[in-house]
């Protein structure tokens, strides 16, 4: 059983690294599970896509799960950049694997797996916080120890990501992790926390909130891609009237989401960059929660 011991601190496991990667999968699950999400696929259908389901991203959650508990434990480490790519490559393969070559969860895999490896790092944080591990600590982590390695790092040369970077000059994945997930501590998990005071008991409906807000706030690569300006503008608003209109405080809400979710579909729109974002949002909310 693979041990880094923290000065004062918790001793971490491989217990430890899989509770830390069991919170990230609960996540994506969740994610998922999340309904109306415009363009996106879920548990009721595969919104803008027709190359996966969400028994596609079931099958490539518990593949890259092993990849995740690993970047915890090269967190824990103090492992850098490097090691963190390396892992981080194998958990693609693997889910490239499962999914018969359909990327469901690159992005996630990069922006989880980074919060995982500091995760990793605060459980052997002799400084107290290791036992509660709070949200801003850990996107604080990611940011003091690897942000300049994410910005500085190789850009993949076809990634949707990468390309609406060269052709539109937007951050991306890249910028929000450097910069330490701004998106998910500042929009995400503030919407998510006020959606669970609107729709009391109803977490669907709070992590609806939570993905309208950060969709209404997030320059989406995916849009970028499949869209351009003019998606990511027209999807921005479509957001941002839903949200102005009272989010989930609406009775018809539901109704509402969905019928933007159909107005997405037939454009064709993904903002897969806020799936990732959401699912972050409820990695740190998850931990937070439950250390």
């Amino acid at each position: 059983m693979h041990r880094v011991t923290g000065s004062g601190a918790d001793r971490f496991t491989s217990q430890s690294a899989a509770h830390i990667s069991g919170v990230a999968v609960a996540a994506l699950i969740a994610e998922l599970e999340t309904w109306p999400k415009p363009g996106l696929v879920s548990h009721v259908d595969s919104g803008s896509h027709t190359d996966m389901t969400a028994s596609t991203f079931r099958d490539s959650a518990a593949a890259i799960e092993p990849f995740l508990a690993e970047l915890a434990e090269a967190g824990a480490a103090g492992a850098p950049m490097g090691r963190l790519r390396t892992i981080g490559i194998a958990a693609e393969h693997a889910m490239l694997s499962a999914t018969r070559g359909v990327n469901t969860h690159r992005g996630a895999i990069f922006g989880l797996g980074l919060l995982c490896a500091a995760a990793g790092t605060a459980w052997t944080d002799a400084s107290g916080l290791a036992r509660r591990r709070p949200p801003g600590l850990l996107c604080e982590l990611v940011r003091v120890h690897w942000g300049q390695s994410i910005l500085g790092g190789p850009i993949p040369l076809h990634s949707h990501g990468a390309n609406a970077l060269r052709r539109h000059g937007a951050g991306g994945a890249r910028a929000q992790a450097a910069a330490g997930f701004p998106h998910a501590r500042e929009v995400g998990l503030p919407a998510l926390h006020f959606g669970r005071v609107l729709a009391p008991g109803n977490e669907e409906a709070a992590r609806v909130q939570a993905f309208f807000a950060l969709l209404a706030a997030t320059e989406d690569t995916n849009l970028l891609h499949r869209g351009g300006t003019a998606g990511l503008a027209y999807a921005q608003a479509a957001a941002a009237d839903f949200l102005a209109s009272g989010g989930i405080a609406q009775p018809d809400w539901q109704d509402e989401a969905e019928r933007i979710h159909r107005a997405f579909i037939d454009r064709r729109l993904s903002p897969g960059g806020c799936a990732d974002l959401l699912a972050i949002t409820l990695f740190l909310d998850g931990l937070e929660e439950h250390p």
